[in-house]
């Protein structure tokens, strides 16, 4: 599990076909492997990628066809720059949101602009992810940890802090980027029980939390 605060940005230096996977050398100099092991998750432009070895402030990960298939990493190039993030620890404080690094799915920028001290991005998404992207909510592109300010049809709008854009590949963007997307969790999950109604075996069951329960349990005064 990530939280979408970028901690490094790293610069692909190595990519290796073979069958439909690939396999990356990451120049993670920025980062601190002093508490990286083998098999350690760093998330690369928002995806969860396995650490199969590092040396020298580099890491290798392998990259499967699905999610090449389903992120920007199907064009991923040497010298591109990618936002870096280790996993998130039990000690760590979670300033973004939950982020699995598991991208569902791929959007183009539509509109880049000047916003007072903040970069304003209008973001196309898939029409099947559209439904997940909710006005102020939370949503991760490339890794980065953002807030939803406002959502027209598949495109949704946001803005970057100086602070965020000058420490991510933000920077770089340009309109027409394809860009990685990882939406919220929660509403996944919620759309997901809602597939499944109750039955009416369950819907007559009756629930093992009672008042009784409570008061022999000392939940209730006598």
């Amino acid at each position: 599990m990530f939280t979408g605060i970028v901690e490094a940005v790293g610069e692909i230096k190595q990519v290796s076909a073979r069958q439909g996977d690939i396999t990356l050398c990451v120049d993670g100099k920025g980062l601190s492997f002093a508490d990286v092991a083998l098999g350690d998750s760093i998330a690369t432009n928002g995806v969860c990628l396995t650490v199969t070895s590092f040396s020298g402030g580099f890491f290798w990960a392998n990259v499967s066809r699905e999610t090449v298939s389903c992120s920007t990493f199907k064009d991923i190039c040497v010298g591109q720059k990618v936002n870096l993030e280790k996993a998130l620890t039990l000690q760590s404080r979670l300033g973004g949101h939950i982020v699995a690094g598991h991208v569902d799915g791929v959007g183009k920028i539509q509109k880049l602009s000047n916003d007072g001290d903040s970069v304003y991005v209008c973001i196309a998404a898939p029409e099947d992810l559209a439904r997940y992207i909710a006005h102020k909510g939370s949503i991760c592109v490339d890794g980065i940890s953002l807030t939803v300010n406002g959502v027209k049809g598949n495109a949704f709008e946001l803005n970057l802090i100086p602070h965020t854009a000058g420490h991510s590949t933000a920077t770089t963007w340009t309109v027409g980027q394809s860009v990685n997307l990882e939406v919220d969790l929660v509403a996944r999950h919620i759309e997901r029980l809602l597939q499944f109604p109750q039955s009416p075996d369950t819907a007559k069951k009756e629930s093992a939390l009672s008042k009784d329960f409570l008061a022999q349990n000392g939940f209730l005064k006598p």
